[in-house]
């Protein structure tokens, strides 16, 4: 009894003994880990901690604003509302998505691009879900927040145009950034940023109208929401441009397209200004900020009338004879032709050992005795393809580039066209052969293969009414508080004389103010020196000695209808150039837009409605028939 009363204190002890052992052995563990994890190890887990807790957002900069001349507000940022949503809060995405369709609707597009978007976010970063939440989904969301952790709505300004479609072409539009805009953007300036300017000057103007990305450290719970905002970096706004662009004028001159296609701009000689330029039709810019619908776009991309094509930029017509000033200045300049130099017109033009007739607009010709100013007044084919046939093609080409034809005007804007002005060169690149007698006299009536775009007609009408100064156009006078210097001057003729310049501008004078002008009908009431140029486009050939019929024709194959002009003439402060497609008459339909944008810069009023005479100057009979290969 007593042996085995002494065995089992003994294994008592040792039990107690190998207790206390193992205890003091994990609670030197339990020590040891937790010095670990408070000393040792302390920075690294407090990083991961505070990874989870605070949190580096960024604040988007306000986008800058856009004010015509005059101030008037024309892209302005309004408050939208967007559901957005941060994955790492997120338990199980597909879970997420399903409640919240039931508390408010989500459409296929909206999770399309949600997704497409989730795969190029940073950490953390909070994804748009929805544009544009109303007040309603907002409460609704409101009340079943806990059912949808990670979840929140962001308070956000967004681009919008008040002046709808009236500018749409000249602004462009923001839209969200694409994946392809993704890999070309900096990705810390446009964290936090869901738009970018896709076209005309919101993108051609967009590092400055961007600004700089803000941050804050902020402190949210396990849910994702802010407790508190740790630090601040406020963003730094875009900056606000101010337009040369007359809005006042710039609404007169698309009233005067409306129902039709074309296009007007409006240039202040002096400077290069843009004072107004618009294409018709326009389209709404606002559908496209968030995101435009299928329905929407299609209907846009389907239209007949082509209301996304900027006809200002990116239209290009033949100048017919708008060109005739220059060439008549070029005849003048080259010393093939003087003031009183004369003409015979019976009607038809051809060049020696041919015989082949290009004809003029008018059977029977102009007379045995026509001038340079009777030429441009009446606008006398006959003439100026003698005189291209005197001057040839290199010198029209050298001559015409010094307007600023064929090339691109250097405006600040988007998706400019070059037009084309022919020369030996380019038909030996382009076409792959020879140039041809014929085809320099389709030049003399600016048919054939030259091409102008509205903007360079508006260009090369200000160098004549600016005696030679050739600047690139320019649509932004300030920005800020700060000036923009005037646009560049790109070219002087300086070997041209006042005389010269007199001879085109009196003639030019002419063609409202004689009584066989082109544009006579727009002298009516006229309180201002105008001096102007009709023209009228073929848009398909006509057999030779066919006459012009436009009832036989389907309307879109009618001719265009083609006006620049310039005033006062004597201290000039507009050039205006306008193209009506299908118009058919350059001076009785063209005609009366232009006067009634310079009569609303110039005089800053309504004008009365213009009721032309028919137009003396149709389209040329045949002219172009057999003019494409005369050797």
């Amino acid at each position: 009894q007593l042996k085995n009363t002494f065995y089992e204190r003994r294994v008592y002890r040792h039990r107690v003994t190998l207790s206390i052992l193992i205890l003091l052995v994990m609670t030197m563990i339990v020590v040891g880990r937790y010095s670990q994890l408070q000393i040792s190890d302390y920075d690294i887990y407090k990083t991961q901690s505070d990874r989870n807790r605070i949190q580096l957002l960024p604040i988007a900069p306000k986008r800058g604003l856009i004010f015509d001349r005059n101030g008037l507000l024309l892209a302005e940022n309004i408050p939208s509302y967007t559901l957005t949503v941060v994955k790492e809060r997120v338990q199980s995405l597909d879970d997420t998505l399903a409640v919240i369709n039931e508390i408010i609707p989500l459409s296929d597009d909206d999770i399309e691009q949600f997704r497409k978007r989730l795969s190029r976010r940073r950490p953390y970063e909070a994804v748009p879900l929805k544009f544009r939440v109303s007040d309603e989904d907002i409460a609704k969301l409101a009340v079943n927040r806990y059912r949808v952790p990670g979840v929140e709505i962001d308070a956000q300004l967004v681009r919008h145009y008040p002046q709808g479609e009236l500018f749409s072409h000249m602004l462009g539009y923001v839209g969200r950034i694409s994946e392809r805009e993704v890999d070309v953007i900096d990705p810390v300036n446009y964290s936090g940023t869901h738009h970018i300017g896709k076209i005309g000057l919101e993108k051609y103007y967009e590092e400055l109208l961007h600004g700089t990305v803000g941050y804050q450290n902020v402190e949210s719970n396990a849910h994702g929401r802010i407790l508190r905002v740790l630090e601040r970096h406020d963003p730094l706004p875009g900056g606000d441009i101010t337009l040369s662009v007359d809005a006042y004028v710039q609404e007169v001159a698309y009233e005067a397209l409306k129902g039709q296609r074309g296009a007007i701009v409006a240039l202040n000689p002096r400077t290069g200004g843009v004072i107004a330029m618009v294409s018709a039709p326009g389209y709404d810019t606002n559908l496209f900020v968030n995101g435009i619908s299928t329905a929407d776009y299609n209907a846009l991309q389907n239209d007949p009338d082509l209301p996304l094509y900027n006809r200002a930029l990116q239209g290009q017509y033949p100048p017919a004879s708008t060109i005739k000033p220059i060439w008549g200045l070029a005849g003048l300049h080259y010393g093939v032709v003087t003031p009183t130099t004369r003409i015979y017109d019976p009607g038809w033009f051809s060049l020696p050992d041919d015989s082949r007739k290009y004809r003029d607009w008018k059977r029977g010709g102009h007379g045995t005795s026509v001038n340079l100013e009777q030429a441009v007044v009446q606008s006398c084919d006959v003439y100026f393809y003698e005189l291209a046939y005197k001057l040839g093609i290199d010198r029209l080409h050298s001559f015409a580039t010094r307007f600023g034809l064929g090339d691109v005007t250097g405006i600040d804007n988007t998706n400019e066209r070059a037009g084309l002005m022919p020369s030996r060169e380019w038909k030996e690149k382009i076409r792959g052969g020879h140039w041809y007698p014929g085809e320099t006299i389709n030049v003399g009536i600016g048919q054939g293969f030259m091409l102008a775009t509205p903007l360079q007609l508006a260009v090369a009408t200000s160098v004549i009414a600016s005696r030679g100064e050739l600047r690139a156009p320019r649509l932004v006078a300030a920005v800020g508080d700060g000036p923009v210097a005037s646009a560049p001057l790109l070219g002087k003729m300086e070997n041209v004389s006042n005389a010269q310049w007199d001879v085109v501008t009196h003639s030019m004078e002419q063609v409202v103010n004689s009584a066989q002008g082109t544009g006579r009908g727009l002298k009516a009431g006229l309180t201002y020196r105008m001096a102007a140029k009709s023209g009228t486009a073929q848009v398909v050939g006509i057999a030779a000695g066919q006459k012009y019929d436009s009832s036989a024709l389907h309307a879109r194959n009618r001719d265009h209808a083609l006006f620049i002009a310039f005033a006062p003439a004597d201290d000039p402060q507009i050039a205006v150039a306008v193209v009506i497609e299908n118009g058919e008459h350059g001076g009785s339909v063209a005609g009366p837009a232009a006067r009634k944008v310079i009569d609303a810069y110039l005089l800053g009023k309504p004008v009365p409605e213009i009721v032309p005479e028919t137009d003396s100057s149709g389209p040329v009979l045949g002219a172009l028939a057999g003019a494409e290969a005369n050797e």
